[in-house]
Formats: structure tokens, C-alpha cells, sequence
């Protein structure tokens, strides 16, 4: 994206969060090829016959950022970062309803630095979920990290830009997070 366009998307951000009618809407078109993109980074390792595909998960995702209430968008990695977690949350629900296993019958899940590269069998989302419900408990930011990270595919920079931290501090996070997530599992 040119830094132009995303300009414009971070200028109808700011406007959809002091209520702009119409602002988040305008968006859309904007950001729908990386979304497409994000969505497909999902996909990547699915199984070839999953029912749910990637333009039903994009526009589900849109629609769940479009209808949630009092969303104050920081920026465009901020926006990315919660479709991220949007589309996890749509892929859980969607693995849950059906009947996958909690775990992954002997493949592993690999949190690799190159983090948009993921691994998405169902029984593998329900497994990271449940395991980044966890870390979350035990260290919140850290959880946002591996979320920014590995659901939202940003760079270490972009996630201490996000989160408002330091470079050394998301670094810290990830490398502590892989490891414990790495030991969960298993």
C-alpha cells in the first residue's frame, strides 16, 4: 500500500472512531487486498476441501470490525492487527463447530520468526487459542505480541509501534512467548 493510500486509511480511522457515519465504511475498499492477503496467509496450509473460504472470511471479519462498539482505531496496523484477530477468532468458532480434536494429532505448530506463514488446520487454531488464552492470563502483552506477530504478520518494529513500547520489549516478548507456547504445545 502507498504511503499515501495508507494515510488515507489511518484519516478514516481516526474519523470512523469519532463516529464519522459512513468513515469505516469507505475503508473497505482500501484495505480489501491486504485482508484478501491476511486471510490467505490463513489458508495457506488448510486443507484443500475446508468449508469456509477466504472471501467469507474477509467479509466476516469486516463485518465484525464494522459492527463493534466503541472500537477507537489507533492507525492502519492497529486495524490490521484486530481484523488479525477477528479472522483467529472466525477460524476457532469455525473449528469448534466442527468437532475438530484440541490437538493436533501429532503436527506441530511453529511459531517461526517469518510469522505470517501459518500453519491453520482447525484442530491447530483451537490448540494456539486455547494456549494464547493462557499466556494471556499469565502475561497479557506478551499474548498481544504473539498475536500482532504471528495472526497479523508485523515486523517486531510495528508491534512495539502498536503496542507502545520498545523495540527490545517485543523482542523480549516474542522470544519468551515462543518458547512458552512452544513448551504448551508441544
Amino acid at each position: 500500500m502507498s504511503p499515501e493510500r495508507a494515510d488515507e486509511v489511518t484519516e478514516l480511522l481516526n474519523a470512523a472512531g469519532k463516529g464519522e457515519s459512513g468513515a469505516l465504511e469507505r475503508v473497505l475498499p482500501l484495505v480489501y487486498s491486504e485482508l484478501r492477503q491476511l486471510a490467505e496467509s490463513y489458508f495457506r496450509s488448510e486443507r484443500p476441501d475446508h468449508t469456509l473460504q477466504t472471501t467469507a472470511l474477509v467479509h466476516e471479519a469486516y463485518l465484525r470490525l464494522v459492527n463493534a462498539p466503541n472500537l477507537a482505531w489507533q492507525n492502519r496496523r492497529h486495524f490490521f492487527g484486530i481484523a488479525a484477530q477477528a479472522m483467529r477468532q472466525i477460524l476457532v468458532d469455525h473449528a469448534r463447530q466442527h468437532g475438530a480434536e484440541k490437538r493436533g494429532g501429532g503436527r506441530q505448530v511453529t511459531l517461526e520468526d517469518h510469522a505470517a506463514e501459518v500453519t491453520t488446520h482447525s484442530e491447530d487454531i483451537l490448540g494456539v487459542d486455547e494456549a494464547l488464552h493462557r499466556l494471556a492470563a499469565l502475561s497479557p502483552r506478551a499474548a498481544r505480541v504473539v498475536e500482532l506477530r504471528y495472526f497479523a504478520g508485523l515486523s517486531i518494529e510495528e508491534t512495539a509501534e502498536t503496542l507502545d513500547v520498545s523495540v527490545a520489549t517485543v523482542k523480549r516478548d516474542w522470544v519468551s512467548a515462543r518458547a512458552w507456547l512452544q513448551r504448551e504445545l508441544g
